[in-house]
């Protein structure tokens, strides 16, 4: 079978080589909610690392601004994650809104917000990005649009498309990104499903990240970012193995002091002997978090985002203010024990000594001389 290809010519090489030949191979993914503030990118960038800013919920200026301070802390090139907007739910979501509101008066006396529907203002954020010419721009949830991709494209940004199957694979490839990122089902936060099907937990087919990897490649010829559990740089040189150009991970970040990571989830996180389970409790849309009293009271919560992520946002605001990990959410990859309390810079550093030692232990294995 003859994987699709996006063809791209010198200038198309050239912009894909800020990802596939990174100094260090990895990827601080983007985190939305705070947790991705620009000294968390710089410092991993100056480390020879890659990261993004989370554009996700927030406005346009807002962007503007984390770009502003990001690059007053380092000289070097990021790249900005856009959610792409997700299909506008039909369900009743009346019951669910009702016993939201119910709940937010009798815990914390604050008032829940409304089940709406948004595009997370969308457009502005491309336009904010394509003004500031960010080097990468990701998108994740569907597809962008072909118009916004060919505007990246003439100012020289690459393209990078969360994937969860070979098929979203095929699709975005088509679109025209450049490079993919492959979620496995190990993954903190959000799945990156283009349609969340409800019939499925992670709403759709859970695919292991080696699998993913494989089946991906077989399909597309284009470089693939390996994302979904990795905490440790041998998992780095596994996805490299597999032949990924460079490994994301996200939940080993989030308890370096660069993090806005909330303090009941740093102290969540820290404590450890919490599960993960993937949930649409708080957003309409399956994510992977540590299991806590809100998942528990809500296990059906109906697949309809962004509207119950507006519709829970006050209530997760005021379980934060109060500090009652309970009611927040507390995104989280399964192997969240692993994280590290380290600044970036040393996290990034440690990182890639273990993924040449874990090298030099396979090739040894294989009985490749040194």
């Amino acid at each position: 079978m003859s994987a699709v290809s996006q063809g791209g010519g010198r200038g198309a090489r050239y912009g894909r080589a800020v990802i596939t030949e990174l100094a260090v191979p990895i990827v601080v993914a983007p985190m939305a909610g705070g947790v991705s503030a620009p000294a968390l990118v710089a410092g991993a960038v100056d480390a020879g690392a890659f990261a993004f800013l989370a554009s996700g919920y927030v406005t346009a200026e807002v962007v503007r601004e984390q770009i502003r301070q990001t690059r007053e802390l380092t000289g070097k090139p990021f790249g900005v994650n856009i959610f792409a907007p997700s299909a506008q739910s039909t369900q009743d979501l009346s019951g669910y809104g009702d016993a939201v509101r119910a709940e937010a008066a009798a815990r914390y006396g604050a008032e829940a917000g409304v089940e709406q529907w948004d595009d997370d203002h969308y457009a502005a954020k491309v336009d904010a990005v394509v003004e500031a010419r960010i080097p990468v721009v990701s998108f994740t949830f569907a597809l962008p649009r072909a118009e916004d991709v060919a505007r990246l494209k003439e100012i020289g940004s690459v393209v990078v498309v969360t994937v969860t199957t070979p098929a979203e694979a095929v699709a975005a490839a088509e679109r025209g990104a450049d490079v993919l990122c492959v979620q496995g089902s190990a993954a903190g936060g959000h799945r990156g499903v283009f349609v969340d099907d409800p019939a499925y937990p992670g709403g759709g087919p859970l695919y292991d990240l080696l699998p993913a990897l494989r089946l991906t490649s077989a399909e597309v010829d284009l470089p693939l970012i390996a994302a979904g559990g990795l905490t440790h740089g041998a998992d780095v040189a596994a996805v490299l193995a597999a032949g990924a150009v460079a490994a994301q991970l996200g939940t080993v970040f989030l308890r370096c002091p660069e993090a806005g990571t909330a303090a009941p989830q740093r102290a969540a996180l820290a404590q450890g002997g919490r599960e993960t389970i993937l949930t649409r409790a708080f957003t309409g849309r399956p994510a992977r978090g540590l299991v806590n009293r809100f998942i528990t009271d809500h296990p059906n919560a109906p697949s309809a985002y962004p509207n119950l992520h507006n519709l829970t946002r006050p209530v997760r605001a005021a379980a934060g203010k109060a500090g009652d990990a309970e009611g927040m959410s507390l995104w989280a990859g399964q192997a969240y024990p692993l994280a590290r309390e380290t600044p970036v810079g040393d996290l990034i550093r440690d990182l890639a000594g273990e993924a040449r030692t874990a090298a030099i232990t396979l090739t040894r294995r294989l009985g490749i001389p040194d």
